[in-house]
């Protein structure tokens, strides 16, 4: 009988354990929801600034550097960002906006990354870097909200197959990624 009264206490202290130890971590998971939910009740997605201006005009965009056909793959890839973006509203002329865009690539600059291994003084590799300067104006006070800045995209072009479709093939990611960095720089805070 000794050892059924023993094994019926341990089993009660086992119970009882596990009843405390449940109502402990029941109170702790109540805790740290209410206070998970209460920390980010004000949480919003996106930069959390609106925009000075609710339409844009994107000028067309100009070119100091010799970059071939550069210009209209550009300014389709900015305007697509903008549009992507949704924050303003993108209008086809300067005279129906309350700003406008002006962007201008400033440079077009290769690096060589990487050499060849038969041939060190061929490169096998590039980094390419597209440098650009904005300048967006206000048009209801012809003020300016800022004036060259400057905007840069830096990629990687393996030149396995030449140099030049390396190039041609990049351009469309350097415009991309240069129309993110233009949309930032306009839309953000500054």
């Amino acid at each position: 009988m000794p050892t059924d009264t023993l094994f019926a206490s341990a089993a009660l202290f086992a119970a009882r354990t596990k009843t405390r130890l449940g109502a402990v971590l029941s109170v702790v998971c109540l805790l740290t929801s209410v206070l998970g939910l209460t920390g980010c009740a004000g949480y919003q997605l996106g930069t959390g600034s609106a925009p000075k201006f609710a339409t844009l005009f994107v000028a067309p965009v100009k070119t100091e550097a010799l970059i071939p056909q550069a210009r209209a793959e550009l300014t389709t890839r900015v305007r697509e960002a903008f549009i992507r973006d949704g924050r303003v509203r993108l209008v086809n002329s300067a005279e129906s906006a309350d700003a406008v865009l002006e962007i201008t690539v400033a440079g077009y600059k290769r690096d060589v990354a990487v050499t060849r291994a038969d041939d060190t003084g061929l490169a096998r590799r590039f980094d390419v870097t597209l440098q650009a300067r904005a300048t967006l104006l206000n048009t209801r006070d012809q003020n300016h909200y800022f004036t060259d800045r400057l905007i840069e995209s830096r990629r990687g072009a393996m030149a396995d197959d030449g140099l030049v479709p390396a190039e041609t093939q990049l351009l469309p990611v350097l415009g991309e990624s240069l129309a993110h960095e233009v949309v930032g720089a306009v839309l953000d805070t500054w």
